[in-house]
């Protein structure tokens, strides 16, 4: 006996809507919120204006060792304590680092948020930071990135953000450091930056049933005991033109594959191109039915995968291409991602393809912003770089009515392969005259 069932049609889909946004100003801090009514899990996220950014140079990866360090206790409970009172109120500490914030944040039932955001803050703002556990913490951390660093991949991306930024700025330099910027970091360099940028007030970000929620009272708990004024954020950061390529060879003696990262500078966050760029770098490499994805794996048959899409922080951003091909097809792999680039800006997207990539994006951004944590991350997305209230509520409308002649457009103005930095993390001795030949640009060996 065997049972039948008709599968059920798709429903109609329902119209998206973005919670309402409410902005207080409390005790010297600022709280956004976004009300989401009947849900019993509440998110706050202390947001502060000490990203990777604000590291001084020749001292990366302090922020991603404080995060640790935060983990050690407090002024007022040791680390066993301290891990004990959090898990009572069934919770944890979950902290974030990028290039223009540092996040700490809990979620919980909505009863508990004022206990859980006490917490956070006793850890964030009075850590204890004894100097034993500052140094394992940091030992814990370079050996975490010596560990990384020994696959492909870390080495080219430092090279390729090095040659964008210049590794004389802090945005040239890798995210969380390298394992030697990171292992020569001291107790001070870390109590420094934690009284720098810990004691300000900062944002909280709230999500949750606000009915059930008093905002000023969780924003006297995050910003008690805090101070100082404004800091100064910067404006874009200016990246002067380059008049040509270049190739950069990270040798990997003896490996089988090469690591291919090509990109250039592009625009911040915040420019007004963000959704046709967001729409045209989709089409080229940014989701699986993409060009790049399409040629280099489905036709070539040289990889399992590549990605090509725009990432853009605060002050700056970069269109980056990402894949591994086998060693053998280093050259043609690479003139094939190059020529692809090179049409997409010369011809720009087709409406099929558009429509493929409009109808992912929108549906992702509807299917992703269902939970608490995903609306406060939106939440943070508009703190940090100064978006008006109804960004997210009017993003979906937005990214559906984007036609061919203005992500067509994006892709002309800020795609840029004559300019491309190419850098190949592979066995020299085998791909360096393959490289040389392939005529895209001088051939240099990179120096780490």
């Amino acid at each position: 006996m065997s049972l039948i069932a008709e599968r059920p049609g798709p429903g109609a889909a329902r119209p998206y809507r973005f919670p309402q946004v409410v902005r207080r100003d409390v005790a010297g801090g600022r709280v956004v919120a976004a009300h989401l009514p009947g849900q019993n899990l509440a998110v706050a996220v202390l947001l502060l204006d000490g990203g990777a950014a604000r590291e001084p140079v020749g001292r990366e990866g302090l922020g991603a060792v404080l995060a640790k360090a935060l983990e050690e206790g407090t002024a007022q409970r040791d680390a066993t304590a301290y891990a004990l009172a959090i898990e009572a109120l069934g919770t944890e500490l979950v902290t974030g680092l990028d290039w223009d914030s540092f996040q700490v944040s809990v979620q919980v039932p909505v009863d508990r948020l004022t206990a859980a955001v006490e917490l956070l803050a006793e850890a964030v703002r009075t850590p204890r930071l004894d100097p034993d556990d500052v140094r394992r913490v940091r030992d814990d951390e370079a050996t975490a990135l010596r560990m990384d660093w020994a696959n492909p991949g870390p080495r080219a991306d430092a090279v390729l953000r090095a040659d964008l930024f210049g590794a004389e700025t802090r945005w040239g330099r890798p995210l969380y450091g390298d394992p030697a910027s990171v292992a020569a970091l001291d107790v001070e360099d870390v109590t420094v930056f934690h009284s720098e940028w810990f004691i300000r007030p900062g944002t909280l970000v709230v999500a949750g049933d606000l009915e059930r929620l008093d905002l000023a009272a969780l924003g006297r708990t995050a910003f008690a005991g805090t101070g100082g004024g404004a800091v100064e954020r910067g404006g874009p950061v200016a990246v002067p033109p380059r008049a040509d390529r270049k190739i950069i060879l990270v040798d990997r003696p003896g490996s089988v594959q090469s690591t291919l990262r090509l990109g250039h500078p592009a625009p911040h966050r915040a420019h007004p191109d963000h959704v046709p760029m967001t729409l045209a770098g989709t089409v080229l490499g940014g989701a699986f039915t993409s060009r790049l994805n399409h040629l280099i794996r489905e036709v070539r048959g040289y990889t399992y995968g590549i990605r090509g899409d725009f990432a853009s922080a605060r002050r700056f951003g970069r269109f980056a291409v990402t894949s591994g091909v086998q060693t053998a097809v280093t050259a043609p792999a690479l003139v094939e991602t190059v020529g692809e680039i090179t049409r997409t800006k010369e011809v720009g997207v087709t409406a099929d393809e558009l429509a493929v990539a409009r109808s992912w994006r929108a549906g992702q951004l509807s299917v992703e912003l269902q939970s608490p944590r995903a609306i406060a991350a939106a939440l943070t997305t508009l703190v940090v770089h100064d978006l008006p209230d109804d960004y997210h509520a009017r993003l979906r409308e937005q990214l559906l009515a984007a036609d061919v002649d203005e992500v067509s457009a994006a892709a002309a103005t800020h795609l840029h392969p004559e300019t491309l930095t190419l850098v190949i993390e592979g066995d020299a001795a085998m791909i360096r005259d393959e490289l040389t030949a392939t005529g895209l640009g001088e051939v240099i060996d990179a120096t780490l």
